[in-house]
């Protein structure tokens, strides 16, 4: 549904009930307010579950001619804290779908290379806006997992407070790709890349530096590198989606160690030998250049092995180089 919509739906809620203002005490005034509240988040989170299967519908029909689409239910680790750790079913893995894509021209026989692609957001999926790249990786004959990781949208609201931004996501998406490899005899377990964009950057660039033997190369386009710095220049409320009570708790001022283990800025010390592509642009408008150019000072003062490149004003900003068709020179 379009964000732009809420305000109106919001306008007719508070007109079925203005009439009663005069006779109501502030504290019934107060809880119609938060009732309110509780229905459009509700209401949100409805219509995203309802794009996510008409976007499910899409994937199908935009890929029918070149792959086979399907979403399998896989988990990763328990949530990172528990709001009561001794309910029932606190501790259990967290469940989540996951994406594979797999071209029709394969042979059963041989073994193809694999692409962990996580999607960006800080809330948000995987939606065909990556058409145009999952086909361009299926003429290539790539084989594609993306993990609805913790945090996702299409999936209510339980799902959407599970996020856990530059932690435990990181280890679902690695989760698909272990999936992938223990499931498809035609996956070639020495020949995995991981690749993304903004959040997606981040999740790839931390699986690296986590799970270094288990990609061959990767790939981290405008990625999100330095949370602490992105919390000065981003407004209040984007600092609300990480300081919320489900998910940091806290701000970058209240506990700046957990901001930093959550970015790749301040994490490049456990790098290894994985072949690495960073691409930034310096008119981005959503990561500043300057978060990845801290990455890269970063890895380059730590002697590691990396490629990268800084486009500068490049029509697209932050989506530059994922634009449909796109074509850009430095």
């Amino acid at each position: 549904m379009n964000r732009n919509m809420f305000p109106w739906i919001v306008l007719l809620f508070m007109v079925l009930f203005t009439s009663n203002l005069q006779s109501q005490s502030m504290d019934e005034l107060q809880e119609q307010i938060e009732t309110l509240n509780h229905q459009i988040s509700r209401m949100e989170h409805t219509f995203d579950v309802l794009n996510k299967k008409i976007d499910d519908i899409l994937w199908i029909k935009k890929l029918e001619d070149v792959a086979w689409v399907d979403k399998v239910y896989i988990y990763g680790p328990p949530k990172w804290k528990e709001e009561n750790p001794d309910a029932q079913g606190a501790g259990n893995p967290v469940k989540f779908w996951t994406y594979t894509i797999i071209p029709k021209n394969i042979d059963p026989a041989k073994k193809y290379p694999l692409i962990v692609l996580p999607h960006g957001g800080v809330h948000s999926d995987f939606s065909t806006y990556y058409t145009h790249i999952v086909r361009e990786l299926i003429a290539h004959g790539y084989i594609i997992v993306a993990a609805e990781y913790r945090g996702s949208t299409g999936y209510g609201k339980g799902h959407y407070e599970k996020i856990d931004y530059g932690g435990l996501e990181v280890e679902d998406v690695k989760a698909s790709r272990d999936y992938m490899i223990a499931n498809f005899d035609i996956v070639d377990a020495g020949r995995v890349g991981i690749m993304g964009w903004s959040h997606g950057g981040l999740i790839a660039l931390m699986n690296i530096f986590d799970h270094p033997n288990d990609y061959q190369v990767a790939f981290a386009g405008v990625p999100v590198s330095d949370l602490i710095a992105r919390m000065g220049y981003q407004t209040q409320d984007y600092r609300d989606l990480y300081s919320a009570d489900y998910h940091i708790g806290q701000t970058a001022y209240e506990n700046v160690d957990e901001y930093r283990r959550r970015s790749p800025a301040w994490n490049v010390h456990k790098m290894k030998d994985v072949p690495l592509l960073i691409h930034t642009n310096t008119n981005d408008d959503d990561v500043n250049v300057l978060e990845v150019e801290h990455l890269i000072k970063a890895l380059k003062s730590e002697n590691k092995k990396f490629e990268y490149e800084i486009y500068h004003e490049i029509p697209g900003g932050h989506s530059f180089d994922r634009h449909t068709g796109s074509e850009f020179q430095d």
